[in-house]
């Protein structure tokens, strides 16, 4: 992983984008970066759009917000029509499989994964994507062990959930391990 990456987290209002920023900036603090995380959202919260975002750097971190995503994740369409143009041209766009990649996107690498059909059909839960995000997003980046990232979900998630979630990030590891697709510093290979 580069020095300092920013990353942009977007969805709608409900999917967890934001709890995810937190669960991913703790991880990153917990393997000893420096990592500033923020939020926002629409007046109507749940179901309008909403972005986190995080910025992981080895230095101290003197402005708060990012300025050109090195990482999208969008699971909306909505939030990939409007963020994926201000993705760096060596950045990362991770969609959801089930998006259309807009014809503008000057990013070199799209890793189009199945977040929300994995939530839903293979661990269970739909209000698991943001955790099936974290895990593919760390797979690729490399942000933190998967030790330390599992760690830092257990400090988010109800006790009783913890099963489900574990299950969440580790079907979002594989579904980039079973893509063949590996991070390569910022760039992804296949």
């Amino acid at each position: 992983m580069k020095d300092k990456m920013q990353l942009r987290l977007a969805g709608s209002g409900g999917q967890g984008v934001i709890l995810g920023s937190i669960i991913l900036a703790e991880a990153t603090l917990m393997e000893g970066r420096k990592v500033v995380q923020s939020q926002s959202y629409g007046p109507e919260a749940r179901g309008g759009m909403c972005k986190a975002e995080v910025i992981v750097d080895s230095e101290q971190i003197d402005y708060s917000k990012v300025e050109k995503p090195d990482f999208l994740l969008a699971l909306t369409q909505e939030s990939l029509n409007k963020y994926a143009p201000e993705v760096s041209e060596q950045g990362i766009i991770m969609a959801d499989e089930s998006l259309n990649i807009p014809g503008s996107v000057r990013a070199d690498n799209v890793v189009r994964v199945p977040i929300l059909k994995t939530a839903r059909d293979v661990v269970g839960k739909e209000v698991t994507s943001n955790i099936v995000a974290l895990g593919a997003i760390n797979a690729v980046l490399g942000l933190a062990s998967e030790s330390v990232l599992e760690k830092a979900v257990m400090l988010h998630v109800p006790g009783h959930t913890a099963q489900l979630n574990t299950r969440a990030l580790k079907e979002g590891v594989k579904l980039i391990k079973n893509s063949g697709k590996k991070a390569q510093g910022r760039r992804i290979s296949a």
